[in-house]
C-alpha cells in the first residue's frame, strides 16, 4: 500500500474517532512489545499482582498482538475522557470518578464497535477486535507507543495536554496503516507527588505499582478480607481511588467530559454517609445498576464500607 494511502486512512480513522467523542487516537505497529517483557515478568514474579491471578495467563499474548488477532498489522489505541468534579456528600465514602456513571466497558465498546463498522465501510473488509480492558493487551504501553503520553510515576498514562482522567481502549485490525512513530517524553521531572500521596505506599518505584497494596484493589480485586495493616489508611475509598491522579499537576489540564453516560444518578449524589453504612441489596442494585461498582458486588461494597467505618 501506498504511503500517502496509508496516511489517508489513518487520517480517516482519527477524524472519525474524534467525531464518537473519544479524547485521542493514535496509531503503532502491531508488533512484539520487546521493552516490556522483562518488566511484566518482573512484575508478576514480585507478586505485584496479588489475588489477580489472571494476569499470569497468556503472558506471550500480553506481549505480541498478533497472537490475539490474526494477521494483525495495527494498533489504534483511543482514550476517552472521565473527569468530573462532582461533588457527594461530606463524610461519605468515596468512590473513583470513573465509576459515577455507566460501566465504562459498555460505553466504550459500543463507539469501538461503530468506529469498526466506519473502517469497514470507508475502506473495506478489514479484520480486527476491540478491547476494553477485559483481555490480555497491555493498553499503556500502546498508547505509549501510539504517542498518546508516557508513563507517570504512578504507573498511569498521561497526557500534557489531557491529564490522565481518560479511559484506554484498542482495535487491533489487520490493515496496514501511518504509524505514529514519536513516543512522547516522560515530563515527571523531579515530581514525587503521587509517591508522597499514596497513604497505602503502593507506588514502590517511579512507574512500578505493588498492586496487592493500592486502595482500587484492596477495593475491588481483592476477595479476602482487606489485611488490617490497611486500617486508618484507606482515605474514605469504599471503591478504586484517585488519590495518586488527584494530586498529579498534569491534571491540572483535565477538562470536564462530554459523555451523558458517565453522570452520576441522583440516587447516588444524594446518599448521605447513613445511606452508605446501611445500604441494602436492593439500594445497591437500583444505584449501581449500570455502574462498575457491580465488580465488587453487594458483599464487596458492604465489606469496603464497613472496614472504613471500623477505622
Amino acid at each position: 500500500m501506498l504511503s500517502s494511502q496509508k496516511n489517508s486512512y489513518s487520517n480517516l480513522i482519527k477524524a472519525e474517532a474524534e467525531k464518537l467523542g473519544f479524547l485521542f487516537c493514535g496509531i503503532a505497529k502491531a508488533e512484539f512489545l520487546e521493552q516490556e517483557a522483562p518488566r511484566l515478568e518482573s512484575w508478576l514474579q514480585k507478586g505485584f499482582h496479588g489475588e489477580m491471578t489472571y494476569m499470569e495467563n497468556h503472558f506471550d499474548k500480553r506481549l505480541d498482538p498478533r497472537l490475539l488477532v490474526d494477521d494483525a498489522k495495527s494498533i489504534i489505541s483511543l482514550g476517552l475522557n472521565y473527569y468530573s468534579e462532582q461533588q457527594f456528600n461530606p463524610g461519605a465514602p468515596k468512590i473513583s470518578r470513573y465509576a459515577f456513571g455507566a460501566d465504562y466497558h459498555e460505553v466504550i465498546k459500543q463507539k469501538l464497535f461503530l468506529l469498526l463498522d466506519f473502517i469497514r465501510e470507508e475502506i473495506g473488509e478489514v479484520g480486527g477486535r476491540a478491547f476494553v480492558d477485559s483481555a490480555p493487551v497491555l493498553d499503556r504501553a500502546w498508547a505509549k507507543k501510539a504517542g498518546l503520553g508516557w508513563i507517570g510515576k504512578n504507573g498511569n498514562l498521561i497526557s500534557r495536554q489531557k491529564g490522565s482522567f481518560f479511559f484506554l481502549a484498542e482495535l487491533i485490525i489487520d490493515l496496514e496503516l501511518e504509524y505514529d512513530i514519536e513516543p512522547t517524553k516522560d515530563h515527571c521531572g523531579t515530581c514525587t507527588r503521587c509517591i508522597d500521596a499514596c497513604p497505602t505506599d503502593a507506588i514502590v518505584a517511579p512507574s512500578v505499582v505493588d498492586g496487592s497494596r493500592c486502595i482500587s484493589y484492596l477495593t475491588i480485586e481483592l476477595k479476602n478480607e482487606i489485611p488490617q495493616e490497611f486500617k486508618g489508611k484507606m482515605d474514605n475509598w469504599a471503591f478504586g481511588c484517585d488519590i495518586c491522579q488527584d494530586v498529579c499537576p498534569w491534571n491540572r489540564f483535565s477538562v470536564l467530559h462530554q459523555e451523558t453516560a458517565f453522570q452520576p444518578p441522583e440516587e447516588l449524589l444524594a446518599m448521605t454517609k447513613t445511606d452508605w453504612e446501611e445500604i441494602t441489596e436492593d439500594t445497591f442494585k437500583k444505584v449501581f445498576k449500570n455502574s462498575a461498582v457491580k465488580r465488587t458486588k453487594f458483599k464487596g461494597l458492604q465489606r469496603n464500607i464497613s472496614f472504613l467505618k471500623n477505622t
